[in-house]
């Protein structure tokens, strides 16, 4: 289920790049921090990267979005990520491939069977991520960091501060509080409601589109829709298209996708790029549900949940749903198939304790975004009353990607919300 990492440089390999100062590490993790007894471990990688003139300035620890998807690849010409210049003028960075992800003992293939491929991606979720990151601060000899969450790293950081408030400076959310104590029903009905309505503006935006849709969808049915590689395309997997209208650029991309010939080469394959779901990083959708699971089994809940109104409009489109066919259509995802249904029913343990929330005193800023197609509003902001020093800065300026789109003005509020430098 792992694969060998390669990297010709040795740990601790200082590079320079254009405006940056980067240096690797490298630590080894238990792969299951609850049981001393289990000797199975991983490798998890982390790149610290600073401005020339900022190798004293305090630790920012960033967590990123997925689950399943590792940390960027740090450059300021161009920046990425959107945010990178603004961060190092106040931290160093610390950009940690989360396990499972990137140079971090990556989830390449399932290997035996379906319930030990389910019991080790058992150990992905935000609880173990969180317990490497206190391994590897420790190893850094950082008594505090600052973090920043965004979308899943958020849940992740939510985590970290109902666990180990004690390390951690301040707290920086980006689309990313979660809901405590809900059911994934509750979660994924809100987030059909978002889509729904992203759903219609985008068809007001551009009319023609909902024919050309509704075309598509008829294909679709006829298994005449297909990716470069010959696998066909459900009708279920092409509305989750919509999923990009979650982001700033997304509209604009599944408009320009949606006026090519659904016969063309390029249509074949900008359709397969769009796609959210497939094999690249299986973890984001093997697992997905569970990062909503807070003492729960999720049992498919995108799928039980899905409104009448999609049923009836196939034209309505939706987001980060995972639905159980695609392990039988896409040949990427088909060898996931008997692990995917084994996670269905995994009955997972809590992840936030409210009464440990209520206590901390960490200084922490949300971004939360008023049209936020995953991670619902008012969720958000009930998780937010939690917290007795959580600032909150609610806006319609920025959908999900806000961080990253706004070039680092979403991360600059923040940092000044939790100095209490500015108003609500």
């Amino acid at each position: 289920m792992t694969s060998t990492p390669f990297d010709p440089a040795p740990a601790n390999w200082q590079r320079r790049l254009p405006g940056l100062i980067t240096r690797q590490v490298r630590i080894n993790v238990p792969l299951d921090h609850r049981n001393p007894d289990d000797e199975r471990r991983l490798e998890v990688f982390a790149r610290l990267v600073s401005a020339p003139d900022g190798q004293d300035r305090p630790y920012l620890l960033f967590l990123q979005g997925g689950p399943g998807c590792e940390s960027p690849r740090p450059s300021l010409a161009p920046q990425v990520p959107g945010w990178l210049a603004r961060a190092l003028q106040d931290f160093r960075l610390v950009l940690l491939d989360q396990r499972g992800t990137g140079l971090s003992s990556p989830v390449s293939e399932p290997i035996g069977a379906a319930e030990d491929q389910a019991e080790y991606l058992s150990h992905m979720r935000a609880d173990e991520i969180v317990a490497d990151c206190e391994d590897l601060r420790v190893h850094l000899g950082i008594d505090q960091w600052a973090v920043l969450g965004q979308s899943f790293g958020g849940f992740t950081l939510l985590h970290y501060l109902s666990m180990h408030p004690e390390s951690l400076l301040a707290s920086y959310f980006t689309g990313g509080l979660p809901a405590v104590g809900r059911g994934c029903e509750d979660i994924y009905e809100a987030c059909y409601r978002a889509l729904a309505v992203k759903s219609e503006q985008f068809y007001r935006r551009f009319p023609q589109d909902r024919e050309r849709m509704r075309r598509l969808l008829t294909l679709a049915d006829e298994e005449a829709i297909r990716t470069p590689n010959g696998d066909v395309v459900s009708p279920s997997r092409l509305r989750s298209l919509g999923h990009g209208l979650g982001g700033s650029a997304g509209a604009a991309r599944l408009h320009y996708l949606l006026e090519r010939d659904p016969g063309s080469r390029g249509f074949r394959y900008d359709l397969a790029d769009a796609l959210p779901f497939g094999g690249r990083n299986p973890l984001y959708t093997v697992i997905h549900e569970s990062s909503y699971a807070d003492g729960v089994a999720t049992r498919w809940a995108a799928a039980r949940t899905l409104p009448d109104e999609f049923r009836t409009d196939p034209t309505l489109l939706t987001g980060e749903h995972v639905f159980p066919e695609w392990f039988d259509e896409d040949s990427s995802l088909r060898p996931w198939k008997a692990c995917a249904y084994a996670i269905a029913e995994q009955n997972w343990p809590k992840l936030y304790d409210p009464d440990a929330l209520a206590q901390t005193q960490v200084p922490c800023a949300a971004a939360i975004y008023a049209n936020d197609a995953y991670v619902p509003m008012e969720y958000s902001l009930q998780t937010a009353a939690l917290i007795p020093r959580m600032r909150t800065w609610v806006t319609s300026e920025y959908e999900h990607d806000g961080s990253i789109a706004s070039g680092g003005a979403v991360l600059g509020r923040l940092i000044a919300l939790a100095a209490d430098d500015i108003a609500r």
